[in-house]
């Protein structure tokens, strides 16, 4: 097929040094452009052009009014002016073709089949035309010439650009904008008429909750979406032919950037369908312990190619390592280190460690389980990297001038001994044919004073987070490296026991890259920070160093390696000592 041409007075301007915009052009202009798409889409749809018309024609101005010219990506696929449009026609017309091979009320009877049978050839196609809506409300900003910006929530592009009498308009990219389908829904009410959804919805309850779950990316694990899979299918092809297409004419594409979605939803699928992928089950795909959500790798990249092998989508990369690397590249998974992408796992019964994959969050692929597994208290990382991970460099020892070159040793001379023992100081030339002097007691040492008896410096227990699956996992990220610092002391003294558990100030959120609000958000919702009984707000201020901090409690239940008696401690002198915490890890 065709790319669509851009128009004459963009084109005109193709390498100005500023940025040309994208002209206003009338709704019947920006249609005209893919009319010869527009004439297989009705030839597919298989009626007269009064039926064509009434049922699809005004989904398409809809659509078109709402995206205008707007480019689907910055510099990947469907780039050029219009490529959004173009994207969704495309998609909504193979994913109409692809109806004609499937029955979707299998177990209704003839008659309800012929009844629902063009409803869901609708609901097909609009969830093909508005599978990649969301990109206008989270990837890109409209502005006029005059600096006014598009409320994109409030309706189309075009009538806004009708409202300002704007003759050209500009599109700023958003900086590390995430995908995010579910904001589809809210663009869906500005391209498709309440009583178009009417019709869909009306004698059934599932067409419209499966076109709504295919536009908002929700799976559904519970029964087969048809409508979704054409849809998916269908969009993998457009995107891989216009990037073969493109190759030729604009350099090299950027590969690989369309798949994550398919990726993850071939995770959930496995994860929700699959007997292999049960959690925590003897030779399961899937681990969940105290250290995160696991796959065995490459086994879990093999059923996911097979998956998505059966669902005939093009452009699926064959190679596990390929897989691997796209799903780091998206953020989905996490290397072990620099130089190693894999993790070594052991789980129970395992009789030598095996390879695996980390995801950045466990409710990725557990999201909508029910009932929700449960994790592994072990550990799941082999002792041998388990407890390198966890236990802390030493400190590197500062030399001083007066150090001795190296200590002597000498074997114990205490009853029952085992091993040896180091002495810290030469012993006096005249006494070398005495025995030394126990170690266990105070000995002079040159300046005349006493030194102590070396004593075993005692471990301090690793202080870890205890956070249930839900809660952010950046948020999850930077508690859990604020609590860690309890355990070695390299946090602020600001942080400091209290009755009810931790006070952590808000800075200390911002200084990882985390806005107070949000970190508030997130522990509130998973129930992790002190709350007035009454209600009210859940931030707290403490009088530190004569200094009002604000901050919020964090509940001791989730703080696992401080003995609950520095609570109880925080308690009574709170109770009975001056006002203002105790702190835990240095002096106010």
């Amino acid at each position: 097929m065709a790319p669509s041409p851009s128009p004459p007075s963009t084109a005109a301007h193709s390498f100005s040094s500023s940025d040309p915009g994208f002209e206003a052009l009338p709704l019947i202009q920006v249609l005209a452009l893919h009319q010869g798409l527009l004439a297989r889409i009705k030839l597919c749809f298989g009626a007269d052009r009064a039926t064509f018309e009434r049922d699809l024609l005004p989904l398409i101005q809809g659509y078109a009014g709402f995206v205008h010219l707007l480019p689907a990506t910055a510099g990947n696929y469907f780039h050029t002016p219009g490529g959004l449009l173009q994207l969704g026609l495309e998609t909504a017309f193979f994913s109409l073709q692809g109806t004609d091979a499937h029955i979707f009320s299998g177990r209704s009877t003839i008659s309800e089949r012929r009844e629902l049978e063009p409803r869901w050839r609708v609901a097909t196609f609009i969830g093909g035309l508005c599978c990649e809506l969301h990109r206008v409300l989270s990837h890109l900003i409209v502005t006029t010439a005059d600096g006014e910006e598009w409320p994109a929530f409030l309706g189309g592009l075009a009538p806004w650009l009708k409202s300002q009498s704007a003759d050209r308009y500009f599109v700023r990219w958003r900086a590390n904008a995430r995908e995010s389908r579910g904001l589809g829904l809210f663009a869906l009410p500005h391209v498709v008429p309440a009583m178009v959804l009417q019709m869909l919805g009306s004698g059934n309850a599932v067409i419209v909750p499966q076109l709504m779950a295919s536009i908002g990316g929700v799976p559904q694990h519970r029964e087969h979406n048809v409508l979704d899979e054409l849809v998916r299918r269908s969009l993998a092809l457009v995107i891989d032919r216009n990037l073969l297409a493109s190759a030729d004419r604009y350099g090299k594409p950027q590969y690989g950037s369309h798949l994550e979605r398919y990726l993850v939803d071939a995770l959930r699928r496995l994860a929700a369908g699959h007997s292999a992928w049960a959690v925590n089950r003897d030779k399961s795909r899937v681990w969940l312990g105290p250290e995160g959500l696991f796959l065995v790798w490459p086994g879990a990249a093999e059923d996911v190619l097979a998956l998505l092998e059966n669902d005939q989508l093009v452009g699926i990369p064959k190679s596990p390592q390929t897989l691997l690397e796209l799903l780091l590249e998206a953020g989905v998974l996490v290397a072990a280190e620099a130089a190693r992408q894999t993790w070594a796992i052991q789980p129970p019964g395992a009789k030598a460690p095996m390879e695996a994959v980390k995801l950045t969050s466990a409710a990725i692929l557990l999201a909508g389980l029910e009932p929700p597994p449960c994790a592994l208290e072990a550990s799941l990382l082999p002792p041998s990297s388990d407890s390198k991970a966890q236990r802390p460099a030493p400190p590197a020892a500062t030399p001083t001038p007066a150090a001795p070159a190296a200590p002597k040793v000498a074997p114990s001379s205490a009853p029952g001994a085992s091993g040896i023992q180091l002495l810290l100081i030469d012993p006096p030339a005249e006494n070398t044919a005495h025995d030394p002097a126990p170690l266990n007691a105070a000995s002079p040492n040159e300046a005349g004073t006493s030194t102590a008896p070396l004593q075993p410096t005692p471990t301090r227990p690793a202080v870890k987070l205890q956070a249930p699956l839900r809660l952010n996992p950046a948020v999850r990220t930077a508690l859990g490296d604020i609590v860690a610092g309890l355990g070695d002391g390299t946090e602020a003294s600001d942080i400091s026991t209290v009755a009810e558990g931790i006070f952590i100030p808000l800075t200390e959120f911002e200084r990882r890259g985390i806005q107070p609000g949000i970190a508030i958000r997130a522990l509130d919702d998973a129930r992790m920070i002190l709350r007035p009984p009454s209600g009210g707000l859940s931030t707290v201020c403490r009088q530190i160093r004569d200094t009002t901090v604000l901050g919020i409690v964090l509940m001791s239940t989730h703080v696992e390696g401080i003995d609950q008696h520095t609570f109880a401690l925080a308690n009574a002198s709170e109770s009975t000592g001056p006002s203002g915490p105790r702190t835990g890890h240095g002096s106010q």
